[in-house]
């Protein structure tokens, strides 16, 4: 049961409890205190809410930085990784295969900005070997949720 309510609230955290509890065959209280000892053994880390920037008006930048690194002796990457994520600009951290180590995810109001905290902050870093960064242009699709949608062509096919 654990599986499909984390399958369900990961879609809608706002769903319903008794909605939800229907849609599994089970009751309510069973429900509640399913998501009660998920929160309390941190299994449900937060609830989010997913928002179309663009929409806003708000100034706001995302960035996807590679980095490459030294791992430290006895820590491996978890030491630079705890460096990187308590910067508030930094909003994920995520250990990767492939050509480099970790991806960075952060958010600031322009390019410079975000090219700033990478030169400055990022590349300073002593175990910091390179970086290189990918600003986000446009989101299609998000944690599941798209955001390009078409709109469909409503106009009348004339024929002759």
């Amino acid at each position: 049961m654990r599986d499909q309510i984390l399958t369900f609230i990961e879609k809608n955290s706002r769903i319903n409890l008794k909605e939800l509890a229907v849609m599994l065959g089970s009751d309510e209280v069973t429900v509640a205190n399913e998501i009660s000892e998920m929160e309390q053994e941190q299994v449900i880390c937060g609830y989010h809410t997913m928002i179309d920037w663009d929409k806003t008006g708000a100034e706001k930048v995302t960035a996807l930085i590679e980095v490459r690194v030294t791992p430290q002796r006895g820590q491996g990457f978890d030491s630079i990784a705890e460096r990187i994520y308590n910067y508030p600009e930094v909003k994920s951290v995520y250990l990767i295969s492939g050509g480099y180590d970790l991806m960075v995810i952060l958010e600031g109001k322009t390019l410079r900005e975000v090219s700033s905290f990478v030169s400055d902050k990022l590349s300073t870093l002593d175990t910091v070997l390179s970086t290189a960064t990918h600003f986000i242009l446009k989101k299609y699709k998000d944690h599941g949720t798209i955001f390009a949608k078409k709109n469909k062509d409503e106009r009348m096919l004339v024929t002759p």
